[in-house]
């Protein structure tokens, strides 16, 4: 099997096929990767199987992704305001589990933790509405113009307070993580996958400039961001202006429609578009494809054949 160097991968694609940590990884070991980032499914009983794998040095560990390990409270998970309550004593639990997905980073040799920073909350599911209506109706009608007026509205007149928030929490767990020894655990800051959520990458800019100097930058998911760019949230290629020397890691991937983590190149036939992403790849410290259950292994392989052509013509492998 092709060893894939430095490339990790994540457990999100065969999170539901296993029960045991050591099967988990161990799939994915058998498609030649040789470091893994554990997503926030990966449960404290998964780990004791992984962890004697991590010692034995079967699997290497590239990143985790908080909040880990999984915590099945749905004020901390995914698509929560996380690091931007106005709640302080839910801010302050937010803060605690960031730092403590940075201690089983540093635990398991890893460089990074992925953080979704937070959301505008809306009252309803804006983000579903706005797909059906670009999928069923177009990005040019009237009836998706109107919703993502409704959603820019609000997000716009909500958004800068949550960011001060947000950009204040994560001075609180670099301080933390400091006191703690965290200092090789970088934390980057994801794009999102829907539109009321934290940060554009103008935000992002924001944030990571107020903290200079913290181990703070950007997760350039490029199949979050393609998706933002065709809802018309921001320019996924041109707005990366002034944040390519602070891109932590990347999540590798293909959004096909508003269909996201398929692998690149392979599932859409489109040989040349994802190649805009490849300077952010390039540029990450961590690259860690991010691929749903549908990709087969030939998919898979394929697909990192090509990128990996790709990025060697240009000097970057």
């Amino acid at each position: 099997m092709e060893d894939k160097g430095a490339f990790s991968f994540s457990t999100c694609w065969n999170m539901k096929r296993h029960t045991t940590g050591d099967g988990l990884l161990r799939e994915i070991r058998g498609l030649g990767f040789r470091r893994v980032e554990l997503n926030y499914n990966v449960t404290e009983e998964m780990l004791g199987a992984i962890e004697p794998m991590i010692e034995r040095g079967e699997i290497g560990i590239s990143s985790v992704h908080n909040t880990f390990p999984h915590i099945p409270d749905p004020d901390y998970g995914t698509d929560s305001v996380l690091l931007g309550f106005e709640d302080r004593e839910k801010r302050q639990r937010a803060i605690q589990l960031l730092v403590r997905s940075a201690e089983y980073a540093q635990r398991y040799g890893g460089e990074a933790v992925v953080v979704h920073p937070g959301e505008v909350p809306f009252p309803n599911d804006i983000a579903k509405e706005l797909e059906q209506l670009y999928s069923g109706e177009g990005k040019d009608s009237t009836a998706y113009r109107s919703k993502w007026a409704e959603l820019l509205e609000r997000r716009e007149a909500y958004s800068a307070g949550y960011v001060r928030t947000i950009t204040e929490s994560l001075y609180e767990v670099c301080d933390q993580a400091a006191a703690k020894g965290l200092e090789g655990i970088r934390f980057g800051i994801e794009t999102r996958s829907r539109p009321q959520q934290i940060p554009t990458l103008a935000e992002a800019k924001r944030i990571i400039r107020a903290l200079k100097g913290a181990p703070v930058g950007i997760w350039y998911d490029t199949g979050h961001a393609i998706m933002m760019d065709r809802l018309g949230l921001y320019d996924s290629v041109r707005e990366m202006d002034g944040l390519m020397n602070d891109i932590v890691g990347v999540h590798i991937h293909e959004t096909i429609g508003l269909s996201d983590h398929w692998c690149p190149y392979v599932n859409s036939g489109d040989m040349h578009f994802y190649d805009a992403y490849l300077p952010m790849i390039e540029r990450a410290q961590v690259k860690v494809y991010e691929l749903k259950a549908a990709c087969r292994p030939e998919e898979i392989h394929e697909s990192h054949r090509l990128l990996a052509a790709k990025l060697a013509a240009r000097g970057a492998l």
